[in-house]
């Protein structure tokens, strides 16, 4: 039978990859805005104390401003860390916006990554934090692109600088985007829909490089194909934000024939490798769904893909194609010849299995600023008092409120539980299983061949004990040929005879025959108990080959006789009820999680070290952003109790009209049932399994003695045959 191709088909046509250009800037002047807020607020002196870390801000923003022309890319991402870090201690100091007591004279411009000639311009600090980030994340994809790839260590550092780069967008996603987006002028490439997609396109390129090292180091064809879906999976994600706005009408339509290409090459290439591991296994009609599956693909998105995408991707796509090709005709030829296997359509495929070995490099230890120097000396004690304080209140708040959520999700969960809900509803419809624990018992019952297994392992059990009295009658036959040799002898030789009497020398082994042949016997008695056994409790244990198993469960009944037809209506009232019981329980989830994040997005130093007022009052409108937050949970919680009692009226006259109490004592005396097939079987089992050892175990010894009866090694018997039982498999006899 021909083995199919499995020629490498990426690592060699498809290092094309993607970099980000930097986001440009306009010429700002920190210094002069900053130090003069520091004369009016703090003093000339503090001013004049606080010069070199003014200078040291004037002088990164300057390089930044440069572009990343004039440095090499560490250097870059070095200097954009530090910056990053630099505007996290400003932004705790210095309050800007257009406030008249504020910083109002600094506006931060930056242009559009993408189209150079948008741009936006904020007297926020926040656009100035995105811009940095993302040029962080645009220099950590340069690196990246400029790995040589052709090495192991090449591929592993571009695989970690595109780690790098999705973390870096990350981390603008989940901490800044927002806050820059609230300004009054944006670009989209700072969007969250952008920069979720670019790490989704970073990470796609980062597992792309593991997936290359996988290949050339020879993997598993399963393995390879774990990890190639996973490369595709990550493209497909940033596809689907490419589709839709803002950016469907924003990058260049290369960036998405790219994209959309390479999401449906690498999963084609999963289909190639996973079928290579199916054609070993000979499930030739999966192997030939999975081929045009990949074939598929590739032809859809060679049809549908914007042009504009690298020759070098084309090439690396008609490449995969050909060799799927070929395998798929040779994989029709093997079914239609040997086979004939129905091929599965493909929406009844599994989805194919992934394996991913990357993530974003988490951002929070590189961009941290506490121990960042900066300024330190300009945020007054009383303001770290005050901002203690808060932050206390604040605690206090989600402490209560997260107590209360998970009391009222204990609450709904018990109450469902006593009225045995959701459980009847889905017995009534057919969806009722057995609780988990039972349920795997009778998983693992089914896995080792269920009763009907027993009855082959009681075969193997009358065939060993068969095996064994055979070896018995031989060896017996032995032991009464060398006596009636040793008596023949001794007549025709008489005194010159001098070897041992027969009945001395073989007094050992006649022993030990005569033990072994008592347990023979004891243990075809055991045997018989066995499969009385399984005569007796066929019935019981039968119960454990039904599936699924839930077959074996009785069914909630609808009444044989109805009056008014109305059961329908209180099922769909019963079942509505809990839905909305459902989406409270997802609402407070939801509400928890809020509380979370407004708490950690919850920075109010900037606004107490600029606060003219009296901190009492800014911590009464600080802290009243939770109220809102606080009255919803109280409505959930109120409408969950009133939602609990409807659903226990409901689920009364629910009860009554489907007998439910008798249902729920013949499920339970049907659990019973299967609890007490699964002890027998076990029970039968084990002593099955016991049987065995001990005929496998006598076996070897009968071999033992028959070995030394027919090498007459009667001298020191016992030692040889320890020997003997020692070893693996059947020993050469050995002389004493």
């Amino acid at each position: 039978m021909a083995a199919p191709s499995s020629t490498t088909t990426t690592t060699t046509t498809t290092n094309i990859m993607l970099a980000i250009v930097e986001k440009k800037t306009s010429s700002l002047d920190l210094y002069r805005p900053l130090r003069n807020f520091i004369v009016i607020n703090y003093s000339e002196r503090e001013a004049q104390n606080l010069e070199d870390d003014l200078q040291t801000l004037k002088q990164l923003r300057s390089d930044v401003e440069r572009g990343g022309t004039a440095d090499s890319p560490p250097a870059r991402r070095d200097l954009l860390q530090n910056y990053y870090k630099a505007l996290c201690a400003v932004e705790s100091r210095f309050p800007i916006s257009p406030d008249k007591d504020h910083v109002n004279t600094v506006t931060f411009t930056w242009f559009d990554a993408f189209k150079t000639k948008q741009k936006a311009s904020q007297q926020n600090i926040h656009l100035e934090k995105a811009a940095v980030l993302f040029n962080l994340g645009a220099v950590h994809s340069q690196i990246g692109l400029s790995s040589d790839r052709s090495a192991v260590e090449g591929r592993r550092q571009a695989s970690h600088s595109f780690i790098a780069a999705a973390g870096s967008f990350a981390f603008l996603r989940d901490n800044v985007a927002m806050k820059a987006l609230m300004g009054s002028s944006t670009t989209p490439d700072l969007s969250v829909e952008c920069v979720g997609m670019l790490e989704r396109l970073m990470l796609a390129q980062a597992q792309e490089c593991v997936y290359e090292n996988t290949i050339a180091k020879g993997s598993s064809p399963g393995v390879c194909a774990k990890i190639s879906r996973q490369v595709g999976l990550f493209y497909e994600e940033a596809l689907a934000a490419l589709h839709v706005a803002p950016l469907n009408q924003h990058l260049d339509k290369a960036w998405i024939a790219h994209v959309q290409l390479k999401a449906a090459l690498f999963y084609a290439e999963a289909c190639y490798r996973y079928s290579l591991e199916l054609h070993e296994k000979e499930e030739i009609a999966e192997e030939i769904a999975r081929l045009k599956s990949g074939v598929n693909a590739l032809l859809e998105a060679k049809k549908t893909s914007p042009k504009g995408a690298a020759q070098q991707l084309l090439d690396a796509i008609n490449k995969l194609e050909t060799n799927l090709n070929r395998n798929l005709e040779r994989a029709v030829k093997e079914n239609d010849r040997v086979y004939l296997m129905r091929v599965p359509p493909a929406s009844s495929l599994p989805p194919l299995p992934t394996f991913s070995m990357v993530k974003p490099m988490p951002m929070n230890e590189i961009l941290d600023a506490s121990r960042e120097k900066m300024f330190a000396g300009l945020v007054p004690d009383s303001s770290a008092k005050s901002l203690s304080r808060y932050t206390e209140m604040v605690d206090d708040i989600i402490r209560t409120q997260a107590e209360k959520l998970q009391q009222g999700s204990e609450l709904a969960r018990v109450r469902l539980k006593e009225m045995d809900l959701p459980d009847s509803i889905l017995a009534l419809e057919g969806n009722f299983t057995l609780p988990t624990a039972l349920k795997e018992d009778v998983e693992a019952v089914q896995i080792c061949g269920g009763p009907a297994g027993l009855e082959g392992e009681l075969q193997q059990l009358k065939d060993l004990r068969r095996v064994n009295h055979e070896l018995l009658v031989q060896t017996e036959e032995q032991l009464q040929k060398e006596a009636t040799e040793d008596a023949q002898f001794r007549n025709q030789f008489g005194t010159r005879w001098t070897r041992p009497q027969s009945s001395t020398l073989t007094k050992n082994l006649l022993d030990r025959l005569n033990r072994f042949a008592a347990n023979l016997k004891q243990a075809a008695e055991s045997d018989a108990r066995i499969e009385r056994s399984i005569r007796e409790h066929s019935s019981l244990l039968s119960i454990l080959d039904c599936r699924p198993i839930e077959s074996a469960l009785p069914s909630l009944a609808r009444p044989i006789m109805s009056l008014d037809a109305s059961e329908d209506a209180i099922v769909g009232g019963l079942k509505q009820s809990l839905r909305q019981l459902e989406t409270l329980g997802a609402q407070r989830a939801g509400l928890e999680d809020m509380l979370k994040e407004m708490k950690r997005k919850d920075d109010i130093l900037p606004k107490l070290m600029s606060s003219t007022g009296s901190h009492e009052d800014l911590f009464r409108k600080e802290i009243s952003k939770y109220d809102h937050v606080c009255e919803e949970i109280a409505k959930n919680l109120e409408a969950q109790e009133q939602l609990l009692m409807h659903i226990q009226a409901q689920n009364d006259e629910f009860a009554a009209i489907f007998n439910l109490e008798d249902y729920k004592a013949s499920r339970e005396k049907s659990y019973k049932q299967i609890e007490a097939a699964i002890a027998k079987f076990r029970e039968i089992k084990e002593n099955i399994n016991e049987g065995l050892k001990f005929y496998v175990t006598l076996q070897i010894e009968f071999f033992c003695i028959y070995v030394l009866c027919e090498t007459g090694c009667y001298n020191n018997c016992e030692a040889t045959m320890q020997r003997l039982c020692d070893d693996s498999k059947y020993p050469v006899p050995r002389d004493d």
